[in-house]
């Protein structure tokens, strides 16, 4: 492939990512979580396109994103929890794993062959022009190498896949910083994913709690060595060993700290790319301690998974 065009969120850009869309090349495009890297979900060689870019193992189930809710009605069957959730909570960062209709026209890759399908319509001003202009349902996974550090600007996205895809739609940096939460409502509500909606917010809106994922592979984002930067990283620490890079938490002294304040909506929108900018210097990463509630679940999950042993 020729160099991947940086295309900027005009009206000639959208026009051009939409145009390449819909003949099968890939895109990338900012939501308000992080890049994905979008192709046309009905379209077997895009999808086919999107894993072989990523080097994402076939198993790995993607995310399709769709302007409404309208359009999301089309390709899965919504029970009533499914309904309320996405009334609440869409446009945003929440994703819902629901049976798929069998008329929807997905490609069968995009499910990992399972009978549900991943559906979210995502609240970022350039990604719902995109989908709207491009006129097909996208799946879109983050926008990087499998397992590697999530993208969540354009010049991550390059450093990533730059000559992998046709395209990359610069909106600036995305402004939730970690990806979407992901829930499943049959046959109980379950949190398959936590990310940017805090669970809390989904369970006060249910009135009831979530239950637990199981185990297996039944939604992106559900594997163990995932999100990881080069270096190692150490976890739950508050002094840096010699040669270690500090990430902070709060107010102490760290090389990157991901809120001084403390603040875990700031720190989920820096997670990536204090990683991003920890890994660029080739030294081992250690973690200042995340409290363990709101969006700190989302990040201590990125964490884990990024210091998990690597396949």
């Amino acid at each position: 492939m020729s160099d991947t065009e940086r295309l900027f969120p005009d009206n000639a850009g959208l026009d051009r990512a939409a145009e390449l869309l819909r003949s099968g090349e890939l895109v990338a495009f900012p939501t308000e979580t992080v890049y994905g890297l979008g192709g046309n979900a009905t379209d077997d060689r895009a999808v086919g396109g999107i894993f072989a870019a990523k080097g994402r193992p076939s198993f790995n189930p993607l995310i399709v994103h769709v302007p409404d809710i309208d359009a999301a009605l089309a390709i899965a069957e919504f029970d009533v929890g499914a309904e309320r959730l996405a009334d609440a909570f869409w446009p945003g960062a929440l994703t819902l794993v629901l049976p798929l209709r069998a008329e929807a026209g997905i490609a069968p890759l995009v499910t990992a062959g399972l009978p549900t399908i991943a559906l979210r319509v995502p609240d970022h001003p350039v990604a719902r022009a995109l989908l709207q202009r491009a006129g097909c349902p996208v799946a879109a996974p983050s926008a990087n190498p499998s397992g590697r550090i999530s993208p969540t600007t354009a010049d991550h996205v390059l450093a990533g896949l730059g000559g992998r895809i046709a395209a990359v739609l610069d909106g600036g940096a995305c402004p939730v910083g970690v990806e979407s939460t992901i829930v499943g409502t049959y046959p109980q509500p379950t949190l398959l994913r936590p990310g940017g909606l805090p669970a809390e917010a989904i369970e006060a809106c249910l009135g009831a709690p979530l239950a637990a994922h199981g185990g297996g592979i039944s939604a992106p984002g559900q594997m163990a060595s995932h999100y990881a930067p080069d270096s190692p990283i150490r976890l739950n620490v508050t002094d840096a060993r010699p040669g270690e890079r500090l990430l902070g938490f709060g107010p102490m002294e760290s090389d990157l700290n991901l809120s001084p304040s403390g603040d875990l909506t700031e720190a989920a929108a820096n997670l990536f790319r204090h990683l991003h900018a920890l890994d660029a210097t080739a030294a081992p990463i250690a973690v200042a301690p995340i409290p363990e509630h709101g969006l700190g679940r989302a990040i201590n999950d990125r964490l884990r998974r990024a210091a998990a042993p690597r396949d």
